[in-house]
C-alpha cells in the first residue's frame, strides 16, 4: 500500500466547527469520500482533491457499505491521502468499524480524526448541559434504528435508565418513539427538545414534552435532527413555550 486513509469527523454542519487537524488532512487529500450532509463549505478545504459522494441517508437509496470499503482500499493504493469524511464524529453511529476492519483487513494504513458530534452540537444552540451537578450525572446516545437484517435493539432501556438521553435518527420514529417509552413507564410530561441542522443558519429548535414529541417531530424539516430527552430541558422549557404551540395541539387532537 502507497497511501493513508483519514477517517474525519466533518462535525454536525458548520464548517468553522471542524477541527484544524481536520480542515490540514482535507487541503492535503487526493480524493475525498464523502456523506450527503457534508456542508459543500467543508469540501471547499479539499482544494485538490477528487470528491466522491457516497453518502447515506435513511429511507433512500444509498451507497453499499461492501463498495464503499472496496473504493477505499483502491483508493489507498492509488493516491497517498485519501479521506472518508463523515458528518459529525465518525465513531458515533457512522458505520466506522466496518470500514476501520475493511482497511485493516487490507492492511492499509488509516488514521481516524474526531469531530464534533451532533448531541454537543445541538445542546449547544440550545444553551443547555447535557450534564448537570445533581440532576443529569448520567447520559446516553441511541438510535432506535437498525439496519436491514440487523437484530433490534433495545435503545428504550438505555432512554430509561439515563438521566439526558440525545436519540439519533430518531425523529421519523417519534411517534413510536413517544408510545415505546411512555408504554414502559416514561412520564408524558418530561421535557424534549428536537434540533434540525444545529449549527447551521437554518436550524430550527422546537420545545414541549413527551407526550407532544410526535407533533414537534412533525414540524422538522429534511435536515438532520437529534432528539433529547431529559430534566435538564425543564428550565428551557419553562422559559419558552412550545413553537407552533396551538398548531402541535391540534395535530395531538388528529393523532
Amino acid at each position: 500500500m502507497t497511501g493513508r486513509v483519514y477517517l474525519v469527523g466533518a462535525g454536525p454542519g458548520s464548517p468553522d466547527l471542524m477541527t484544524l487537524r481536520a480542515a490540514e488532512v482535507l487541503r492535503r487529500a487526493d480524493v475525498v469520500f464523502h456523506d450527503s450532509l457534508v456542508h459543500p463549505g467543508t469540501l471547499a478545504f479539499a482544494v485538490s482533491a477528487e470528491k466522491i459522494a457516497v453518502g447515506k441517508r435513511s429511507g433512500r437509496r444509498s451507497t453499499a457499505q461492501k463498495f464503499i470499503n472496496k473504493r477505499l482500499v483502491d483508493a489507498a493504493r492509488k493516491h497517498a491521502v485519501v479521506v472518508r469524511l463523515k458528518g459529525g464524529d465518525p465513531l458515533l453511529f457512522g458505520r466506522a468499524q466496518e470500514e476501520i476492519d475493511a482497511l485493516r483487513r487490507a492492511g492499509v494504513d488509516l488514521e481516524i480524526v474526531p469531530g464534533v458530534t451532533a448531541a454537543t452540537a445541538a445542546a449547544a444552540e440550545l444553551g443547555v448541559s447535557l450534564t448537570r451537578r445533581g440532576l443529569s450525572r448520567h447520559v446516553v446516545f441511541v438510535t432506535p434504528r437498525a439496519g436491514q437484517g440487523e437484530r433490534g435493539n433495545d435503545w428504550a432501556a438505555s432512554v430509561l435508565a439515563a438521566d439526558t438521553a440525545v436519540v439519533y435518527m430518531g425523529a421519523g420514529l417519534a411517534r413510536a418513539m413517544c408510545a415505546e417509552l411512555v408504554g414502559r413507564g416514561k412520564p408524558p410530561g418530561t421535557p424534549v427538545a428536537v434540533v434540525e441542522n444545529a449549527s447551521l443558519p437554518d436550524r430550527r429548535m422546537l420545545f414541549g414534552t413527551l407526550a407532544q414529541l410526535p407533533a414537534l417531530a412533525h414540524r422538522t424539516g429534511d435536515g438532520p435532527a437529534v432528539v433529547i430527552v431529559g430534566e435538564v430541558l425543564k428550565d428551557a422549557l419553562a422559559l419558552r413555550e412550545p413553537e407552533f404551540a396551538e398548531e402541535i395541539e391540534a395535530l395531538l387532537k388528529r393523532g
